[in-house]
């Protein structure tokens, strides 16, 4: 039996999207292109005689920070060593702080791997309303991205325009930014998924912005599940979410090695995405 290790192509990609569905992770329908506009080398594969075995995404940012996800061995070969090959052969190669949003699972896993946890995050779903109608909540015009581009870094930790331009478009979905007196003051994103649809990020100045932009964007998914990945140290956050009638579903870890980025986790009510952080 021959092992190789390599960046996957485009097509790959889907497969590795694919077996993120059938772990129940359920991605956005066009994940794949806005997660290669970031990174087009971020997505690796381990083969076994041909064969893709095992996967790990590792999407770097200016070159000083690197997410990685996507970490799944197929199911009939676990237990081989496949993923830890490919896990450590991927980890040779990066720089700086890393970071990941580790299933319950894997955390024990992660930790001595030297990864600190830094805090939860937690996914909540279900039905919700949608909100009334807030005029200060617009479509993302030429003339807003600067001021929404300037909030994600500051809310990501680092600046991502190739992603941005690809995650304000979302073919299934819809992107809106709350303006006040001429200033962005958030912004969020949903987009559809293998089931229902995702929010990600919700980033806002107050809880008032947040509220205004989520119930505009529930109104996309007309009367289906949504789902919402959150700060667990966020209070106003979970409190927007339960207010809207959502339950915890899921939760990871939101885990670094090296030193972790200052987030200003009160303007963070919904993350963009385990995946990519």
């Amino acid at each position: 039996m021959t092992t190789t290790i390599r960046t996957l192509d485009p097509a790959e990609v889907e497969t590795a999207v694919d077996w993120a569905a059938r772990e129940g992770w359920n991605p956005g329908l066009a994940d794949a292109s806005a997660f290669l506009a970031q990174d087009k080398t971020a997505f690796r594969g381990l083969f076994r005689d041909g064969a893709l075995a095992a996967i790990i995404s590792a999407t770097t940012y200016q070159e000083l920070f690197t997410f990685v996800g996507f970490y799944i061995c197929r199911p009939d070969l676990r237990g081989q060593g496949l993923g830890l090959a490919l896990w450590q052969d991927t980890f040779n190669g990066l720089k700086g702080t890393v970071g990941l949003d580790g299933v319950v699972a894997q955390q024990d896993n992660y930790a001595r791997s030297g990864f600190v946890l830094a805090h939860r995050n937690i996914r909540y779903g279900g039905t919700a309303p949608a909100g009334a109608s807030d005029p200060r909540v617009v479509d993302i015009a030429p003339n807003h991205m600067d001021g929404v581009a300037t909030m994600d870094a500051a809310c990501f930790g680092f600046a991502r325009p190739d992603f941005l331009k690809a995650w304000l478009a979302p073919p299934f979905g819809h992107a809106c930014a709350f303006v006040a007196e001429g200033a962005v003051k958030g912004y969020g994103v949903i987009r559809r998924c293998r089931e229902g649809h995702k929010i990600g990020p919700l980033f806002a100045d107050d809880a008032e912005a947040a509220a205004a932009l989520f119930g505009t964007l529930v109104a996309t998914a007309q009367g289906g599940p949504v789902f919402l990945d959150v700060p667990e140290p966020h209070a106003a956050a979970r409190a927007l979410a339960e207010g809207a009638g959502l339950a915890p579903v899921f939760e990871t870890a939101r885990m670094y090695r090296g030193p972790a980025p200052q987030l200003p986790l009160r303007r963070i009510f919904g993350i963009t995405s385990f995946e990519l952080g």
